[in-house]
């Protein structure tokens, strides 16, 4: 899978907000056959940073992803509520799910 995170740094005006300026694209996004998951988090230290863990299921999928419409409608409506580019760390990693954090397994009985 493609595994991408990225931080988005958000203009304090817009930070409260930011849950709803990008809930269209990723609803969309969502709905992609080839999405795994894209879920957004909120820094516990910087209000106006937001975290996206977002994975694909192949190189086709995250190519589809970046070529769909709603993704270049982001483009245009994401960078005016946006205080500098987002950075990113993208990977292709050999797994399609999460795994288990063993170090803090959980007995479940």
């Amino acid at each position: 899978m493609i595994f991408i995170t990225a931080k988005f740094r958000v203009l304090p005006e817009h930070a409260d907000q930011w849950p709803q300026v990008v809930e269209d694209f990723t609803r969309a996004t969502r709905a992609e056959p080839g999405c795994l998951w894209f879920d957004w988090s909120r820094s516990l230290d910087d209000p106006t940073e937001y975290v996206l863990v977002e994975a694909f299921r192949d190189d086709e999928a995250g190519a589809a992803h970046v070529g769909s419409a709603h993704f270049k409608a982001a483009q245009q409506t994401l960078p005016p509520h946006l205080a500098t580019t987002p950075r990113i760390v993208n990977a292709n990693v050999p797994q399609d799910d999460w795994s288990l954090l063993g170090e803090m397994a959980v007995d479940a009985g």
